[in-house]
């Protein structure tokens, strides 16, 4: 994870209202990044994975993701929102970390995806990662927190 973090795709100061807006933003950052060829088509292809379960995992974190082939490269776009959003998860709170995930939907980068997705959980499963995490407010303690 710690090797594809993008200062320019990350937002730890995001003033979002809802999920919506919080996909919208990210995807933004990444469509404006250069990882998207398309912004809208990236768009429809998260909310098509969003309509196949949670992805809400719990501790106010969601990790919405879709393979798309609108995606040029993969990528993770994250925001902190300054308030709590709704998003359905597996605790039923509501989140303000957000981990969208930009992947191709070729096989090759889905096996990219799986092995990043898993990494990203067992490190959002940790509870010294997760203290850590709450306090980030800028991109280099984000960047060490995902060292460790």
């Amino acid at each position: 994870v710690k090797d594809i973090l993008d200062q320019s795709v990350i937002d730890l100061k995001m003033n979002v209202s809802d999920k919506h807006s919080a996909i919208e933003h990210l995807s933004q950052l990444l469509y404006q990044a250069g990882y998207l060829s398309d912004l809208s088509g990236y768009i429809k292809d998260v909310y098509v994975r969003e309509s196949e379960g949670i992805t809400g995992m719990g501790n106010h974190i969601a990790i919405p993701h879709g393979k798309s082939n609108f995606v040029k490269k993969v990528g993770i776009a994250i925001g902190k929102s300054e308030k709590m959003v709704e998003w359905e998860s597996y605790d039923d709170q509501p989140v303000n970390y957000i981990f969208l995930f930009a992947v191709p939907s070729d096989n090759e980068n889905a096996k990219v995806h799986l092995k990043l997705l898993a990494e990203l959980a067992s490190k959002l499963g940790n509870d010294s990662i997760m203290k850590k995490l709450e306090h980030c407010t800028h991109f280099e303690e984000l960047e060490e927190v995902f060292s460790t």
